[in-house]
């Protein structure tokens, strides 16, 4: 069963259409890829489903619940959660502070353990900013954990990363799906990341999806190896 439901969903910038008629889901339980070139709509898609954008058409339903009526900052409590392309810390606070946030002040324990789960336990009380890059996505990571999300969605988790981190967050991918009960949709250009990970993927082009499948299907489809695999991107 589909936990989330995106139905012909369109979103315009002026003249510009970066989400055009883009229907797909994710079944719960799942790890998605939503994989596609620079510009072609990714992220978009994720501000529309977490209300930062409103769709110009379309439909995006959660556990059976249009989304659409809530507001962005209910969006938590409906059991979203997500991260972002450009990690968005605040740099005069602590590591715990930022979990605590995703936990709305409540159970420092529980932020604790988060931080012993994502290997920051021993940065607790350093600034956010002192941190490597590698280290502050971590952080954004816990906060979103912490807030209990049913759905997790990861924008670009491996930017930045070098080879032996992207290998570790792949485990640590599939690790949290199991240990927390997540579905996890996925944006992300580290093409080894999203087919090692993923059960299914979707793939964006200049807004629209032209191909869904399993990792093998996709990086064997015509249109995707023209439009993105078959780049140097």
């Amino acid at each position: 069963m589909a936990l989330l439901a995106v139905e012909e969903l369109t979103r315009r910038f002026g003249g510009i259409v970066a989400v055009d008629d883009v229907s797909l889901d994710v079944g719960e339980g799942e790890i998605v890829g939503l994989i596609g070139p620079n510009g072609a709509g990714k992220t978009t898609v994720f501000n529309l489903i977490t209300r930062l954008y409103r769709p110009d058409n379309g439909e995006i339903v959660f556990d059976r619940r249009s989304l659409l009526r809530t507001p962005a900052h209910g969006i938590v409590r409906r059991g979203i959660a997500r991260t972002f392309q450009n990690v968005e810390l605040f740099g005069s606070m602590t590591v715990l502070e930022h979990v605590l946030i995703g936990r709305h002040a409540r159970r420092g324990r529980r932020a604790r353990e988060i931080l012993g789960y994502v290997g920051l336990a021993a940065l607790a009380h350093r600034s956010a900013r002192e941190l490597s890059f590698g280290a502050q996505k971590r952080v954004e990571l816990a906060r979103a954990l912490a807030s209990g999300p049913r759905l997790l969605l990861l924008d670009e988790p491996a930017g930045g990363l070098n080879h032996e981190e992207v290998g570790e967050l792949g485990a640590l991918i599939r690790r949290m799906r199991q240990d927390f009960e997540l579905t996890i949709l996925l944006v992300e250009h580290h093409m080894q990341l999203v087919m090692g990970v993923a059960d299914r993927v979707h793939v964006l082009d200049f807004g629209r999806r032209i191909a869904s499948g399993t990792p093998g299907e996709v990086q064997n489809d015509a249109a995707v190896i023209e439009a993105y695999l078959g780049t140097n991107a």
